[in-house]
């Protein structure tokens, strides 16, 4: 609570409007270097690495699709041997999301599905899992290339929620949201910049261009927060070279 914007907990008037608390912006620090990617959310990582063939890691053995994750052929093709981060977040971390860089939102499409929890028992017992739950699907272009940010609903969240459309709720019609924003010049989100919210613990996944190197540190069971660097661009590290 010492992290918290409002420290009295008599303000908060749900377990939901505890959840999504606002932090001060001393608390999480953001890494300024342009050429830096940092975690867009509180939480640990429970797997990171290279796409193959658009393929992406859920648990030790066990892999799914870039492209049935997105819902886009189109898109999915273009990380195709791109890199992947999945950082899950549980109960008792901050719920709010960030811009890992700063950068436009293209578009975004909300994809209901299941409900499956998402923590690591079940990610390593059900094939698939994060393309068969719900989630919001965010493509954003950025000065190091594009990149997708995916929100990924679980048991017990009670909705999804972004800053452009407010919120998503667990769709039982299986009606696709889909909302292009190519032509909107108002979506453009500095790095840190909250974009959006859980309402429970959920999981976080980044498609990353292959342009931008993953921190060496990074691996399954590393604890993250929201500002630290977890990704460099290596097109600046081959200039700087030069």
């Amino acid at each position: 609570m010492s992290e918290a914007c409002d420290q009295n907990l008599n303000a908060y008037t749900s377990f939901n409007d505890f959840f999504t608390r606002a932090l001060m912006p001393s608390a999480r620090p953001i890494v300024e270097d342009a050429n830096a990617l940092t975690s867009p959310a509180d939480g640990t990582i429970s797997q990171c690495g290279d796409i193959t063939q658009g393929q992406l890691i859920q648990a030790k053995g066990l892999s799914y699709l870039a492209s049935d994750l997105i819902g886009d052929e189109t898109i999915a093709s273009q990380f195709l041997d791109g890199k992947f981060i999945t950082t899950y977040l549980s109960p008792r971390d901050y719920h709010r999301v960030h811009m890992p860089l700063s950068g436009k939102l293209m578009q975004s499409n909300y994809i209901p599905g299941r409900l499956f929890s998402v923590n690591g028992v079940t990610a390593s017992m059900i094939p698939g899992l994060f393309a068969r739950n719900e989630r919001l699907v965010c493509l954003f272009e950025s000065q190091h290339g594009p990149f997708v940010l995916i929100m990924v609903g679980a048991i017990m969240v009670a909705g999804i929620e972004s800053v452009w459309q407010g919120s998503y709720s667990p769709n039982k019609s299986l009606v696709c949201n889909h909302r292009d924003d190519h032509g909107n010049s108002s979506l453009r989100f500095d790095k840190g910049a909250e974009i959006g919210r859980f309402k429970f613990g959920s999981t976080v996944i980044l498609l990353l261009p292959n342009q931008l190197r993953l921190e060496a540190r990074l691996e399954p069971g590393l604890t993250v927060k929201v500002g630290e660097i977890v990704a460099m661009s290596l097109v600046d590290e081959v200039s700087d070279a030069s």
